[in-house]
């Protein structure tokens, strides 16, 4: 695996990093208003970033998994928007990534450009009421009517659905046949039988909007239709490997400003005659931050040079779990850090650890990381009747 960047990555990891400087003004206003800002989006779509990993032909940079990756901690490392940085990858890893993937020409040609550039911004259905981690147990129907399919159902914890224009919905041609007979679909907004809600207020990441979708009668038409009938199952598999190993890049920026901030702070803060710094229990803990950051960066990087490769591993899960519990742990210790200060909202300290916590169900569970994890060593295995796949769960609704 590479460990050095060239002058262009360095750049561009600069360039994104300035980039995210320039966004989340008026955050605390945001957040009261549950709402992404379109402005910040648009920025982000001049700059690139929209298009990061989808073919210059489709008017995007056609970047590498692993330069993608460093793009997105710098714009991280710069923006204290962690909700906009979510609904960014939403809309990169679980919307565009298997339109290119699994796209036909006419599809990829309808949709990538617009997805590119800001005109269009995309979101991934496939939880339910009554699935969560168990993604693939779907009780959304499709029914075959000539050209069209029916679309019947609803989808919950839908990252981005209340300012979508572009859904792609998982439902199922065949309940008995479970898994086998997921299928995706895109579907336009305006699309008659289409409802979308916006109906919840979360802890943390509240300018990532969710929404609620419901299906009724929704006719497709079969030109629509994303892959080949009954193959849902390895488009979900293939989203949740780039979406879990990416997603949470700009994590790793965010970890790493946190624990700047920390050192300043420790150097400044003055108690019983000296900086705080110097007492072991703030500077051991602030060590430990580091490492901690290291290690999920390792993981993330890894994870997609694996992607780059073509190989499939335990690394977008890996990634997906070490990142999420290392920022939890990491924005904990920080408030230890500020102390008093930490638990108000004069520092982003708060702000961060709310928003950690919802990383650990995105895409999937901390639990369910390391249920797929063991899966992949062998260490478990599916029963030969199950009609679900724990390693095809739920993406980035997580469980939504």
């Amino acid at each position: 695996m590479k460990l050095s960047w060239d002058e262009e990555q360095i750049d561009l990891g600069e360039r994104m990093r300035a980039l995210g400087s320039e966004l989340g003004a008026d955050l605390d206003a945001r957040e009261s208003s549950r709402r992404l800002h379109p402005d910040d989006w648009q920025r982000c779509a001049r700059a690139g970033v929209l298009g990061l990993a989808v073919p210059r032909e489709y008017g995007g940079l056609g970047l590498d998994p692993t330069t993608c990756a460093l793009a997105m901690e710098g714009l991280g490392r710069g923006c204290r928007d962690n909700g906009l940085l979510i609904s960014l990858g939403a809309h990169i890893w679980a919307v565009e990534l298997p339109i290119r993937e699994f796209g036909t020409a006419e599809q990829k040609q309808r949709y990538l450009p617009g997805l590119c550039d800001g005109r269009l911004v995309g979101a991934h259905a496939i939880t339910e009421p009554a699935t969560g981690s168990d993604a693939m147990a779907l009780t959304a129907r499709a029914r075959r009517d000539g050209d069209h399919y029916v679309l019947d159902g609803t989808k919950r914890f839908v990252t981005n659905a209340p300012i979508a224009d572009v859904f792609i919905v998982y439902a199922t041609v065949d309940p008995t046949l479970g898994f086998t007979g997921v299928t995706a679909f895109l579907v336009d907004r305006d699309q008659p039988g289409l409802t979308v809600e916006s109906r919840y207020e979360k802890a943390g990441l509240k300018t990532s909007p969710w929404g609620e979708l419901t299906l009724d009668g929704c006719r497709v038409p079969a030109t629509h239709r994303l892959g080949a009938e009954k193959q849902g199952s390895r488009i979900l598999r293939t989203t949740m490997d780039w979406e879990r190993a990416l997603i949470l890049a700009p994590l790793l920026g965010t970890m790493a400003r946190q624990i700047e901030e920390c050192v300043a702070y420790a150097k400044s803060r003055d108690q019983f005659g000296h900086n705080i710094g110097r007492f072991q229990s703030v500077s051991n803990r602030i060590a430990d931050m580091q490492v901690r950051l290291e290690a999920a960066r390792l993981l993330t990087y890894r994870a997609a040079w694996d992607l780059g490769c073509g190989t499939m591993s335990i690394f977008s899960e890996a990634a997906q779990l070490e990142t999420s519990e290392s920022a939890v742990t990491t924005f904990l210790e920080a408030m230890q850090v500020y102390g008093g200060l930490g638990y108000t909202t004069d520092t982003d300290v708060e702000r961060n650890l709310r928003d950690a916590l919802g990383t650990r169900i995105s895409s999937g569970t901390s639990d369910l990381q390391r249920l797929v994890l063991a899966e992949k060593l062998g260490v478990t295995t599916r029963a030969r009747r199950s009609t679900t796949r724990p390693a095809e769960v739920t993406p980035h609704a997580h469980a939504r």
